[in-house]
């Protein structure tokens, strides 16, 4: 839901106030569009993600953050939140703050009834300008479902889908793999 007017704010305004909002909220182009909240499932995907990428990369000099790190798009043109994002190498950020990413390698997004046609959509288009973005990986609530996009030499993106489980979804730019019954693990299939 769109909550501002047509004029639309600057991006230094939208990040004044959404540092100190109890709420997140995407930028585009000088619009805010509030962001839902999350089911118990989401976040739990979200947990056993985040945990098994930290375990695989702990030794490496790549990060992994959940749900609060913005990524910048088209020079701060809009402010996105990814479910997960990994860095790898030397990390980039827009300012002091460190808390607005400029080159993510991988982002991962959990795919929730009310997101789901963005998140494959007009947000994908926007990731597909990040010029490190190497693997942006979706994964499916209910039915279960991993699919996952690789940015090729050409710059052409490959799709992979795995629908049988239990599968594992590669992510070959940073040489981790995520089970599907560890992303699953105490999710509550009745309640979606």
């Amino acid at each position: 839901m769109l909550v501002d007017s047509s004029l639309g704010i600057s991006r230094e305004e939208y990040l004044r106030l959404e540092r100190q909002a109890n709420y997140k909220s995407e930028y585009h182009k000088g619009q805010i569009l509030a962001m839902a909240g999350a089911s118990r499932n989401h976040n739990r995907i979200v947990t056993n993600v985040s945990t098994s990428l930290n375990l695989q990369l702990n030794s490496r000099n790549c990060n992994n953050y959940s749900n609060d790190m913005r990524v910048s798009i088209q020079n701060g043109e809009r402010y996105l939140y990814p479910d997960i994002v990994v860095t790898c190498g030397e990390e980039k950020f827009e300012d002091n703050n460190k808390d607005i990413l400029l080159h993510p390698i991988i982002i991962i997004e959990i795919l929730s009834p009310s997101t789901e046609a963005y998140d494959r959509g007009a947000k994908f288009l926007y990731y597909q300008t990040i010029g490190s973005l190497q693997e942006y990986a979706l994964i499916s609530q209910y039915p279960r479902r991993l699919e996952i996009y690789c940015k090729q030499m050409d710059g052409a993106w490959l799709y992979r889908s795995l629908n049988e489980m239990p599968a594992t979804l590669e992510l070959k730019s940073i040489d981790c793999r995520l089970d599907s019954e560890d992303i699953y693990s105490k999710v509550d299939m009745e309640s979606t």
